[in-house]
């Protein structure tokens, strides 16, 4: 959304500057092509109604909250994420996904949309941002080290 206050450019570290921001309607294709591949990365598979569910919370931002990385007019990374109460104090904020193009990783699309994520995460009043990853995702943790503290939980998950 040009004006949104959440819109924000950095320099990329390889080609150029990278524009992060929230996602408007015309975005859909290329956000939902992210999506799937991302989904794809994790070996799933999520019907069409999961991509129309998601992209309508993100266009109404009371629930659920995306940003796009953008670099030379292409998008080239997401990142959803959201709120939630904290037994231990203030609320905290939850960077459920966040994905870059293969063909853009290693340019600081990732690392620009985190900040963005945490820099939105602060002004609402989040103690903190985290997230989860695979244990073997070498290339994500390597970011991550440098931008956050790993402290060694476990994540398990009980379907219902």
């Amino acid at each position: 959304m040009p004006g949104s206050p959440w819109r924000s450019s950095v320099s990329g570290m390889v080609t150029g500057e990278i524009t992060v921001g929230p996602l408007d309607d015309d975005d859909r294709g290329d956000w939902e092509v992210l999506f799937r591949a991302y989904i794809e990365f994790y070996d799933d598979l999520l019907p069409q109604a999961a991509y129309d569910r998601a992209w309508a919370e993100f266009r109404s931002d009371v629930r659920m909250h995306a940003f796009g990385a953008w670099q030379g007019g292409r998008l080239v990374g997401i990142a959803h994420f959201f709120v939630h109460p904290d037994t231990w104090g203030p609320d905290v904020c939850y960077l459920q996904d966040l994905f870059t193009a293969p063909d853009a990783r290693g340019q600081g699309v990732g690392r620009a949309l985190i900040a963005e994520v945490g820099e939105w995460a602060r002004v609402e009043g989040c103690a903190h941002v985290y997230w989860q990853t695979r244990n073997d995702n070498e290339a994500a943790r390597g970011l991550y080290d440098k931008v956050a503290t790993f402290e060694g939980f476990l994540v398990y998950r009980m379907p219902l």
